[in-house]
């Protein structure tokens, strides 16, 4: 009976601390587990994806993508803190952020999503013996089989550094978001999770981007800028409204980020298909722009699910 209870002991799944990926709520960290290989600078970080997330739900028996994003994002502090020694308190700031996938990782199943992120940390930075950024490549791994790559860069800043940069800037602004565009437009069904504007007389390729300070997901904790998951979910829903194209997959995006995107003043998000290849899929780049600047620019790759 006591082997049988140790067996059983040591199949038991959590996730990983809430503080450690930097999400409030413990229904929001995706992560499982991590564990050193023999490698240097290597890790094998697991992941459950739900079948019935609140904002990143299933549709036409596909999870969606951006489960896969915010698990490499996770993944970054986590690693930072546990395996790096960086203290709490610390701000990450997300350089860039990429996937290249097959539908195969996506297909929805009875179970959740049990996904291993084989990870390399590289090209980290250090001031003395604190961690200043790394970027990490991932292999995307579903029982043994690669189906995805990924990666993502950041750098940190300390408390009193940030404080330097950012301080006084607000956490929370009055502005009321603007009225969505039709959730259909951009595969979504509850207005709530759609962050573009409807603007009747603007242009066909270009939103300003709906921030709701008091979203439960999205904005999960107080943040004195928009968080870079709120501009790729504008990315995409941009892309998927200037295609026309709502229940499309994105089976590859590629995106940098240059500055931060205040909460206090509009931010634009644009679009524009720039190809379609040989297989039928659809290249869009998009941009967030704010006071005439850049602010990240995204390159997507969408496929229809009807295939």
């Amino acid at each position: 009976m006591t082997a049988m209870l140790d067996s059983a002991i040591t199949r038991l799944t959590t996730t990983v601390p809430r503080q450690y990926v930097h999400r409030a709520a413990v229904s929001e960290v995706l992560l499982t587990g991590w564990r050193p290989t023999a490698e240097p600078h290597t890790f094998v970080v697991t992941a459950q994806w739900p079948r019935g997330h609140a904002l990143f739900a299933q549709s036409g028996g596909y999870q969606d993508p951006m489960l896969l994003v915010e698990s490499v994002r996770q993944s970054g502090p986590l690693l930072a803190h546990a395996e790096y020694g960086v203290a709490f308190g610390h701000q990450f700031l997300m350089r860039s952020i990429s996937f290249a996938a097959t539908t195969d990782l996506f297909v929805a199943t009875p179970t959740p999503t049990e996904v291993e992120l084989h990870t390399v940390c590289r090209d980290i930075v250090r001031r003395g013996n604190d961690l200043r950024g790394m970027r990490l490549d991932v292999t995307a791994k579903v029982d043994g089989v690669a189906l995805a790559t990924a990666g993502g860069a950041f750098t940190l800043a300390g408390p009193s550094v940030y404080e330097r940069l950012r301080g006084g800037r607000p956490t929370c602004v009055d502005r009321l978001p603007g009225q969505p565009i039709d959730p259909a437009r951009v595969g979504r069904t509850d207005p709530q999770h759609v962050v573009l504007s409807d603007d009747p007389d603007g242009p066909d390729n270009r939103w300003e981007l709906r921030v709701d300070c008091n979203h439960p997901i999205f904005f999960d904790h107080r943040c004195d800028h928009v968080p870079g998951m709120v501009l790729l979910e504008g990315a995409r829903q941009a892309a998927r409204a200037v295609t026309g194209m709502p229940d499309t997959l994105v089976l590859d995006l590629d995106s940098t980020f240059e500055r931060y995107a205040e909460l206090d003043e509009p931010c634009f998000i644009e679009a524009e298909p720039v190809a379609v290849d040989a297989a039928g899929d659809i290249h869009v780049r998009a941009r967030g722009l704010q006071r005439g600047q850049s602010l990240f620019v995204a390159h997507l790759t969408l496929r229809t699910t009807s295939r």
